[in-house]
């Protein structure tokens, strides 16, 4: 994933905070592909390493003579894994494009964001992470379980449109079924409802999500209002009964919400900056910050695995380190002297 956010210079650091996030306790070996060299060192590496992961466009690796093909000559069950927006078929499988347009022509950008104003930007990049990223990593799981089972590799091709237009999960389902397409602020999770954001009166917001009728009749009671909560199913009061719930929110701060739905179960919660998220409670206990050794020793703090294996989670980390910076390490253990890493380095077949 490339990108400017990850280009950015980080202060006086080699590289930028979000490299140094997104190629945590990676080695980076900088090889120029061109050079027919840097091909035989990328052999020599599926001695130990049998995944390959490549967003080239499609073709370029092929061109490279490291395509699925090639490769699969030097180890037969390679598991070959290409992340393109459009895939490696297809009328736009050679065309440029970014998150935005992944979104737009997946469907989701559609129906995500205001009528008054039409699609708006998201947070983060779904296309690119929760579309490509997750979806290669879980293809490349399956393929490994596929693998002990067979013994046979892989071609995976992931498009991070296809991943996109997967996404649509409701929506799509139920367009699918004859409902019609899916339209901004007309559905039950995008603002056709009273699920939604409410602004406060310090200009903060809550987020509201009792829909269901046990939760619904916490949040009009503690509104003040449990009368509301005939309302609901009424289809024509839908717009009206909204406007009424953010009248009432927008008549107090988000700290007086906070405190008056602190022992209600509601599914209303505040709407966080990303500082107060990483300095809460929730997240502190579940481990979410965690310290990466910069390749000068220092150490930053950074977002920490989401998961627990066992009750465990991982609390120091390796920061990604400037491109090339473990070059030599790496072709030092794939047995190439420092005569031959000093003539690769001079000639520009590795960085």
């Amino acid at each position: 994933m490339c990108c400017a956010a990850c280009r950015r210079w980080w202060g006086d650091k080699p590289v930028s905070a979000a490299h140094a996030t997104i190629n945590r306790n990676k080695k980076s070996l900088a090889l120029n592909l061109k050079d027919p060299r840097a091909g035989e060192i990328v052999r020599r590496l599926l001695a130990e390493y049998d995944v390959v992961l490549e967003q080239f466009r499609p073709g370029v690796m092929d061109k490279l003579g490291l395509g699925y093909d090639a490769l699969r000559e030097t180890r037969e069950d390679i598991i070959y894994c290409s992340i393109t927006g459009y895939g490696q078929t297809g009328p736009l499988k050679d065309r440029a494009g970014h998150d935005i347009n992944y979104l737009a022509l997946s469907g989701l950008a559609s129906y995500s964001g205001r009528a008054e104003s039409g699609p708006s930007l998201s947070g983060t990049q779904v296309a690119d992470i929760a579309g490509g990223s997750h979806h290669a990593a879980m293809a490349i799981l399956a393929a490994v379980f596929k693998r002990q089972q067979s013994g046979a590799g892989s071609r995976i091709d992931i498009s991070m449109t296809d991943c996109a237009f997967a996404l649509n999960a409701i929506g799509g389902a139920n367009a699918l079924a004859g409902a019609g397409d899916p339209q901004l602020e007309k559905e039950l999770l995008n603002g056709g409802s009273y699920y939604d954001y409410y602004r406060t009166a310090d200009g903060r917001y809550l987020s509201v999500g009792s829909l269901e009728p046990q939760f619904a009749q916490q949040l009009f009671a503690t509104l003040g209002h449990p009368e509301w909560l005939e309302r609901v199913l009424d289809a024509a009061q839908q717009e009206s009964l909204k406007e009424d719930i953010a009248a009432t929110i927008a008549s107090r701060t988000q700290a007086d919400w906070v405190r008056l739905f602190a022992d209600s179960d509601a599914c209303v919660e505040p709407v966080l900056n990303f500082g107060e998220a990483a300095g809460s409670a929730l997240l502190r206990e579940r481990q979410m910050l965690s310290a990466a050794r910069l390749h000068g020793g220092s150490a930053i703090a950074q977002i920490n695995a989401p998961i627990f294996f066992d009750g465990q989670k991982p609390d120091q980390h390796t920061a990604g380190a400037p491109l090339g910076c473990h070059s030599a390490d790496v072709l030092e253990a794939l047995g190439y002297s420092a005569e031959e890493i000093a003539g690769l380095r001079g000639s520009g077949a590795i960085g």
